[in-house]
């Protein structure tokens, strides 16, 4: 189990790095990611496919509404802001997309009001992001880059979306099936539209460094497969709650990585949004967690009753959740 909590915490933190490596000799925000998922979602969909049934028109559909929001859009709008924002501070800033999704569920129809500890980290958020944006003058070190700021922000929105989408959406039971398939429709995006606007001409093969080709096997592997497979498992034996804190551990790995291993600088600014942005996010996951855990209990008291059938399916974890957990990096 440490080794699963290991590859979740690390491995997601250290896939900004992966990209930061990728774009150094790989000229391309499309092609590059378009292989990584493309090749990870087949291999990934070759092994889920045995004993599941085959996905139905709807379900490919869907998945390729939600690869392309998750993957094609904002996963694409975080391999380009990378050409200009520091990886570390990359993934603090999407470490804000819990914010996004807790906004967009309340204003949708029928939405539920936030609660305070979420109002909390909202507004924690909102801090942090200031801190990071802030005038070149305040807390020592340069602001990140508002171009690419703006870039991951709607990687944020589109996240999100997507991400509110697929909990409805038609899918296979396997999650790991829906992922793939997920996989393949994004990856299917990036190399058509890397196609489109002349990428294979602009990359130099010949200048690729085996840095970048062994950064891309890493994302190809370890990103997107073994990672993923160990955050099922750990979904499946452990505390749901614990399983989450990854949310706000890549952060901060992805910060001290891009420090040890790219030279990205630490400056005050940066330590200061880090600790703000993580304590939001830890505010928000840990009462998103807890809530499914409170309604539950609320059921069982109502019930009386150890064999209702609905609330034993609530207590699992939704497919789309943890199909879209896979694929944030």
């Amino acid at each position: 189990m440490i080794l699963a909590y290991l590859a979740v915490y690390v491995i997601w933190g250290s896939t900004y790095l992966g990209i930061k490596f990728c774009l150094e000799t790989i000229d391309s925000v499309f092609l590059m990611p378009g292989v990584r998922f493309a090749t990870a979602g087949i291999v990934l969909y070759s092994w889920a496919r045995k004993g599941s049934a085959a996905p139905t028109p709807l379900q490919w559909r869907n998945a390729a509404i939600i690869g392309g929001a998750l993957l094609f859009i904002a996963n694409g709008a975080v391999v380009w802001a990378e050409t200009r924002v520091a990886s570390g501070l990359t993934a603090l800033l999407i470490a804000v997309v819990p914010m996004c999704m807790v906004l967009m569920n309340w204003l949708r129809r029928g939405g539920k009001a936030p609660t305070p500890m979420v109002i909390a980290g909202l507004i924690l958020g909102l801090i942090g992001i200031g801190v990071l944006t802030g005038p070149d003058s305040f807390a020592g070190g340069k602001r990140v880059d508002l171009l690419g700021a703006g870039g991951l922000m709607l990687a944020c929105v589109v996240w999100s979306a997507g991400s509110l989408f697929s909990k409805t959406a038609a899918r296979p039971s396997s999650a790991y099936l829906a992922a793939a398939m997920q996989m393949i429709c994004g990856g299917a995006l990036h190399l058509v539209t890397g196609t489109v606007v002349g990428e294979w001409s602009r990359v130099n093969f010949a200048a690729i460094s085996p840095k970048s080709i062994a950064a891309l096997i890493y994302l190809i592997v370890f990103g997107s497969i073994v990672a993923f497979t160990a955050y099922m498992w750990l979904m499946q034996v452990s505390d749901p709650a614990r399983v989450a804190t990854y949310a706000y551990v890549n952060p901060v790995v992805a910060v001290l990585l891009g420090w040890g291993f790219a030279g990205e600088a630490l400056s005050a600014r940066t330590f200061i949004a880090t600790g703000i942005i993580v304590t939001a996010v830890a505010f928000i996951t840990r009462a998103q967690v807890r809530k499914p855990d409170d309604e539950l209990i609320r059921s069982l008291d109502d019930s009386k009753s150890s064999e209702d059938e609905d609330v034993c399916e609530e207590s699992e974890p939704a497919p789309s959740s943890v199909a879209c957990a896979s694929s944030r990096h």
